[in-house]
This record gives structure tokens, C-alpha cells and sequence, in this order.
């Protein structure tokens, strides 16, 4: 650690870890905004619909818990996609507190045109389908190990 405090450079921007991921992620959000038009959605709402794609009826708070977001940031998207006519929202039978986000069939069938988007993102990074795989292990290590730290 040491080394790493005298090192001249570390106060460079090209040197910093968050700006590569920051810019990254700038040209990863213009990609998806790109793809995603055609199915009239943005990209965080492409997120929540991947989770509901994957499992549908899900709670609020699970959908949460799997996009790392707060149901503040959630119910305002959940909104807009039940306005799109994608998505359901009803108040548990089990317990009222807790409410059920589930597809319609108009969002059931938007996962057919979704297919698209993988291919899309795959082009736009010029890297083959284990490349992408490898980084995003990573991305998902580096993820855990940023979280245990906190």
C-alpha cells in the first residue's frame, strides 16, 4: 500500500479505477439507448423487465434487492412500465404491505423483441461471447468485494 501512495500517477484521471468504470458505463448506456428504443424502453426499465423476464410476480422488495436499488428509485419506473401496459402491480393477498409486480401479456411478448439487445451490446463492444462472459465474472467479483467492504 505504501508504493501505491508515493506513486506520482495515482492522482491522474486515466489512472483512476471509477473513471474507467464511470465512462465505461456512459458508452455501455448509450449502446443500450440505442438498442432499446425500438422496444420503448430505457435502460433501467430494460433492467426491471430482465427481472421479471427471469421471474415473474416478483415482490417490490426483491426487485429491489436485485437491481441494488431503493423503492423510491423502483416505484416511479414501475409506473411508468404499468403505463406502457408491461407490468401489473397489486397488493399481496398475504400480507397488503408487501406488493406483487408481475408482465402482461403485452410484456411477456416485448421478451421476444428483447432478443435482440445481447447481440446489439456484443457488436457495439467488438468482443467475442467468452470475452464478454470473463469481464462480467469480474465486474461481478469486483461487485462483491466493493459491497464485503463497505
Amino acid at each position: 500500500m505504501r508504493l501505491m501512495q508515493s506513486h506520482p500517477d495515482l492522482l491522474k484521471l486515466d489512472a483512476q479505477l471509477c473513471f474507467a468504470l464511470y465512462s465505461a458505463q456512459l458508452g455501455m448506456n448509450k449502446v443500450y439507448r440505442k438498442a432499446l428504443r425500438a422496444l420503448g424502453l430505457t435502460y433501467p426499465q430494460y433492467l426491471v423487465m430482465l427481472v421479471l423476464w427471469e421471474q415473474d410476480g416478483q415482490r417490490v422488495s426483491d426487485i429491489c434487492a436485485q437491481l441494488f436499488l431503493e423503492t423510491t428509485t423502483l416505484t416511479p419506473l414501475l409506473k411508468r412500465l404499468e403505463g406502457q401496459g408491461l407490468v401489473s402491480r397489486q397488493r399481496s393477498a398475504e400480507d397488503e404491505r408487501q406488493v406483487i409486480v408481475s408482465l402482461t401479456p403485452a410484456g411477456r411478448a416485448l421478451k421476444q423483441r428483447a432478443k435482440a439487445v445481447p447481440a446489439c451490446v456484443a457488436e457495439a463492444v467488438s468482443c467475442s461471447m467468452q470475452e464478454i462472459a470473463d469481464l462480467r465474472d469480474k465486474l461481478h467479483a469486483l461487485r462483491g468485494r466493493l459491497f464485503a467492504a463497505d
